[in-house]
């Protein structure tokens, strides 16, 4: 199984990189996980809707060109389904049934993601209504993917 993560922006403090690293190397026992890191649109603070479609369209580009057609696609969207951690365990042993061996989550920049992205995500994951740093939601979505294979394991990680 291949579980990648393509996000807009670099990752700069070194705490998020550790906990990231440690959530990697935990998942490398079952599957192959990596993060994409595509650039981010320089933007000034202050923009019209049409200046940050054209951000979102942009860093939505560069997103796309990182996933292949046979990606099962997670977009990570504020109007995204909520789930629970066992109900996302059971979507990744769902998928991994039938056939979806390579699973890709989407994180968008800080004006979210390109319609463009949001059409081509088979499905999109909300964490909540909270507003989260980008890097810390990459944090928060890895130790998740991890968790869910300790549920779908039957492990006590969970409790």
């Amino acid at each position: 199984m291949n579980i990648k993560l393509v996000v807009v922006g670099k990752l700069k403090e070194t705490y998020f990189k550790q906990g990231i690293a440690e959530y990697a190397k935990r998942l490398s026992r079952f599957c192959k996980f990596q993060i994409v890191e595509v650039p981010d649109e320089k933007a000034p603070e202050s923009l019209s809707q049409a200046e940050m479609d054209d951000v979102m369209d942009k860093e939505g580009s560069r997103i796309l060109a990182k996933i292949k057609d046979r990606e099962y696609v997670y977009a990570l969207a504020i109007l995204g389904k909520e789930r629970s951690s066992e109900a996302f365990a059971k979507e990744i042993a769902d998928l991994t049934t039938y056939g979806h061996s390579d699973i890709t989550f989407v994180i968008g920049g800080s004006l979210g993601l390109s319609k463009e992205v949001l059409d081509r995500a088979d499905t999109q994951i909300s964490f909540g209504k909270f507003t989260l740093p980008h890097q810390l939601m990459r944090l928060v979505l890895t130790e998740q993917i991890y968790r869910a294979f300790m549920i779908n394991e039957g492990s006590p990680y969970h409790k």
